[in-house]
């Protein structure tokens, strides 16, 4: 499930976000979508940020699907946990990659903290949230890492672009 497509006022206002650290427009679309976040998300269910290499993360000090997931959970009441789902290793960024090498990168780049059954439990629906979904491949692969939590999965993107695979 996708927000919004990856074109015009919605792809500047990511862009903003991602490479100027203008967060103001990823808002204001957040809090225009959030009567329909709340018909998909309960209060019950848990989000979880697509986890990024924690070298990235310590480079740029922000992680922008954790960020989502906390603006999410703010605005539906639910909670987020940027700590359960796991990056393993070091795989080059699906930005650089074509749609093919896309899905294969990440095929074994995510996994579960080792309290993760205690951590999940008690929620109805884990969401994988992520902020731009081109070919589907980080959110597959980020949910497949969640099957030991037997729960349902649902996946989540600010925005999916349109016309790539």
């Amino acid at each position: 499930m996708s927000i919004y497509a990856y074109k015009g006022p919605v792809r500047d206002a990511i862009l903003n976000w991602k490479l100027q650290g203008q967060d103001g427009g990823v808002r204001w679309l957040l809090d225009a979508a959030m009567p329909r976040i709340k018909e998909l998300i309960a209060a019950d269910d848990l989000l979880l940020p697509v986890p990024m290499p924690l070298s990235r993360m310590r480079k740029s000090g922000v992680h922008h699907s954790a960020d989502l997931c906390r603006w999410l959970a703010d605005g539906v009441g639910c909670d987020w946990d940027w700590q359960l789902l796991r990056r393993v290793g070091e795989q080059p960024r699906q930005s650089a990659l074509s749609g093919s090498a896309r899905r294969t990168n990440l095929r074994r780049a995510f996994t579960l903290s080792s309290n993760c059954l205690l951590r999940a439990s008690g929620y109805a629906t884990i969401w994988i949230v992520d902020d731009i979904l081109t070919t589907g491949s980080t959110l597959n692969f980020a949910a497949r890492a969640t099957r030991p939590l037997n729960r349902e999965v649902k996946v989540l993107s600010l925005a999916r672009t349109l016309n790539r695979g």
